[in-house]
């Protein structure tokens, strides 16, 4: 437990943990951050390490002269782009390896299968978007090399959205950061940043599982309600 009330601190106060790491760390915050975007990007066992609000709080960060913020996008860029690729290929050589039994009821081929077709129609929107969904952006360049996606159209989709992203938060903390009404209510605007990254998922998921109760409790309410019974002569 203290573990994870440690990590719960750590990103809540992203600021103060970030100034205490270029203080006593200088240049090396640049290689700190390109690891923990790389990672959060290219493995799948690291989906929880803090993406879009660490990218706000460096942002913020540089806009007081403590790192350039041309260099520090443009290696996060790098860095996302990197775990991207480094993702796809772990994918495509060892996931079709774990979709070994087909008795399972996760890990078979025919989601598998699934996977192929979904990036097929889905597949660029899937990398771009992904960028803004945590979790969902640790994985989905992994289901895109198990599904084989065409790797200079996921280069490309890779490239647009690590760009797109890293710009929109990095220079969203370096612009907005430092306004008083931000800077005084950091902690609330993180974990806002928190709560509108993963609503998407959450509003997703309600959907399918709403879906997924329809026809049960159509199903249900035809073997309660006497009317829905055929009447036999």
């Amino acid at each position: 437990m203290e573990l994870i009330a440690t990590f719960i601190d750590i990103i809540l106060h992203l600021d103060k943990h970030l100034i205490w790491l270029v203080q006593n760390y200088g240049s090396w915050i640049y290689l700190i951050l390109f690891l923990i975007i790389f990672c959060e990007t290219g493995l799948v066992v690291t989906p929880f390490l803090p993406g879009d609000s660490l990218l706000f709080v460096a942002g913020a960060i540089a806009a007081t002269g403590a790192m350039e913020v041309q260099w520090l996008a443009a290696l996060l860029m790098l860095a996302a782009f990197s775990g991207d690729n480094t993702n796809y290929w772990i994918g495509r050589y060892f996931g079709p390896r774990i979709f070994t039994h087909a008795d399972s009821r996760l890990l078979n081929r025919a989601h598998l299968e699934k996977t192929r077709q979904f990036y097929e129609k889905h597949g660029g929107k899937t990398v771009i978007f992904a960028r803004f969904l945590p979790i969902v952006r640790t994985f989905a360049p992994f289901v895109a090399g198990i599904g084989r996606m065409i790797y200079p159209h996921f280069v490309a989709y890779s490239a647009f959205g690590s760009v797109f992203w890293i710009s929109f938060f990095v220079f969203g903390g370096f612009f907005f950061g430092n306004v008083p009404i931000v800077k005084n209510n950091l902690t609330f605007f993180i974990f806002g940043i928190i709560i509108i990254s993963i609503l998407p998922g959450i509003i997703q998921f309600l959907r399918n599982w709403l879906a997924s109760r329809g026809p049960k409790i159509e199903d249900d309410s035809r073997v309660t309600n006497p009317s829905n019974r055929s009447e036999t002569p």
